[in-house]
């Protein structure tokens, strides 16, 4: 009686090219980001390289930016794993369109363009959880060292220690079956899959673009209230009635017309002024004694 198996022979080679796009499910997460990298402007990035084509040709900025942005999120922060993840992990190859970078490169971008990533993984991380992919949180670490035990009967043997990852791993499936059932756990939502999703993400952007916008006025109110409260007194933003010019009764002919609010202190100066030097005038014309 033969066995019914499915063939594997490594030695064969692929008679056509291989597409990268039949390598994952079409709503495996790294389909996700390399769209949502492919929306996001990532011009503060190109900037920093030499225009005029001189010099050794650079990794392509989008691409690195994804590889850095897809790493973060399935946990790896090492350059050295994402270098081996690249050449190993089919979802880095695909994101990485088969291209190896080293962990130097890998190193030398994150530390060249450290601010525009940090702005960049923040609309990330905001565009995500607008998405409902994560929950946004606080998680503290307490570092504190304590004294315990270290007892013989803490050991453990070869065989009992491969039988507790044994079970654990029994406990995790378990776990995961009856939370799952038959899904990967890794599925994007429907709405972020097919070919609507270029769309999806767009609305998406916008809505936090809406939302800072809001925030941004509503801060500024805030702030306009607050000095209102200090000052006690009700700023006024292009809504302030214009000042009429007023001339004042009672003025002397050719006098300048003046503001109101200040006219009554600058015309009686220039009364008591052109009368002081009428009587000036008229005193020097007097024959002396």
């Amino acid at each position: 009686m033969a066995y019914n198996f499915v063939a594997g022979d490594r030695d064969q080679l692929l008679l056509m090219p291989p597409s990268l796009a039949e390598w994952l499910p079409a709503d495996h997460l790294a389909w996700f980001v390399l769209d949502v990298v492919g929306e996001l402007d990532v011009s503060a990035f190109v900037a920093a390289y030499r225009s005029d084509g001189r010099g050794g040709a650079a990794y392509e900025p989008s691409m690195m930016v994804a590889v850095l942005v897809y790493a973060y999120c399935v946990g790896e922060r090492s350059s050295r794993v994402i270098e081996r993840r690249c050449r190993e992990d089919v979802a880095f190859r695909v994101i990485a369109a088969n291209q190896l970078p080293d962990h130097a490169t890998i190193a030398r971008f994150r530390a060249t363009h450290q601010d525009a990533l940090a702005e960049l993984f923040g609309q990330i991380l905001r565009l995500c959880a607008r998405a409902g992919l994560v929950k946004a949180g606080l998680v503290a670490v307490d570092g504190t060292r304590m004294e315990a035990n270290a007892s013989r009967a803490a050991n453990r043997s070869a065989e009992q220690l491969a039988k507790e990852i044994l079970d654990d791993a029994a406990t995790v499936d378990a776990e995961e079956d009856a939370r799952l059932g038959t899904a990967r756990g890794d599925e994007l939502p429907a709405e972020l899959t097919g070919s609507g999703r270029r769309v999806r993400i767009r609305a998406l952007l916008d809505e936090l673009e809406a939302d800072a916008t809001k925030r941004s006025y509503e801060a500024q109110l805030a702030r306009r209230a607050e000095i209102e409260a200090a000052t006690g007194r009700r700023r006024q933003d292009g809504n302030r009635s214009p000042m009429r010019n007023t001339v004042v009764p009672g003025s002397w002919p050719m006098s300048p017309i003046l503001t109101v609010g200040s006219c009554a202190c600058t015309v009686v100066s220039c009364r008591v002024t052109t009368r002081k030097r009428s009587r000036r005038s008229i005193r020097s014309s007097w024959p002396r004694k």
